[in-house]
């Protein structure tokens, strides 16, 4: 299903009964990546798993924003009447679930994120020279995003009303200090940590995320 959201048209999947579930995935990967979670998830929530923006069926643009990302999500909410979700967010999605939660302080029910950065120096030292070199060899904006943004300040992550589950893994791409930051700043935060796995590890094609959120949500 599309739906017109800030000058886009947003795919989405949706399906199950229950509390609303958004879920967003990483960059430049899409909806499908939840296909085994959702599976597990549907049968406890009504789930709404989002393309963003330049990503699977949504609109294709020149130039990418998280800033524009947290607006598409808010207006997808608002426009299909979705009240007072959760939302779950993996790598850019996990950005854009902090954003959002910081800009509408009243909007959702609860945060879960999974290996968001805060800045361009949460990832490690490697991970952002594979990324330049991404850039030079393969120029899209969306890998370009990844060296330019976010930069979630202090005061945005402590606006944040809802409680905030934060994830990683032990061998992830982002600073286990900056997922610690996160949770340790924002008002109702906590941090998990998956031994022994990666970024994706434990989301792509995984049932394992959808385990965790059905043991955390509120």
């Amino acid at each position: 299903m599309f739906v017109k959201v800030n000058g886009i048209d947003m795919y989405y999947e949706k399906c199950g009964e229950g509390r609303p579930l958004v879920m967003v995935h990483c960059n430049s990967m899409d909806h499908k990546i939840f296909k085994p979670a959702i599976k597990i998830l549907s049968q406890h929530f009504t789930v709404y798993a989002v393309d963003s923006r330049d990503h699977g069926k949504s609109t294709k643009v020149k130039t990418i924003h998280y800033a524009d990302m947290v607006q598409d999500m808010y207006e997808f909410i608002t426009s299909l009447q979705i009240e007072k979700p959760i939302f779950y967010g993996f790598s850019d999605g996990g950005i854009v679930g902090l954003m959002l939660a910081a800009k509408y302080p009243d909007l959702l029910s609860q945060l879960i994120v999974s290996g968001a950065s805060v800045n361009v120096d949460s990832n490690k030292s490697w991970v952002q020279f594979f990324f330049k070199l991404g850039a030079f060899f393969y120029p899209t904006d969306k890998m370009k995003l990844m060296l330019r943004e976010p930069n979630i300040t202090d005061e945005e992550f402590k606006a944040i009303k809802v409680p905030v589950c934060v994830t990683c893994g032990s061998h992830d791409l982002i600073k286990q200090s900056h997922s610690e930051h996160i949770a340790a700043t924002v008002p109702d935060g906590k941090l998990d940590v998956f031994k022994g796995k990666g970024h994706t590890g434990y989301i792509l094609y995984k049932k394992d995320i959808a385990k965790y959120i059905l043991e955390n949500v509120k």
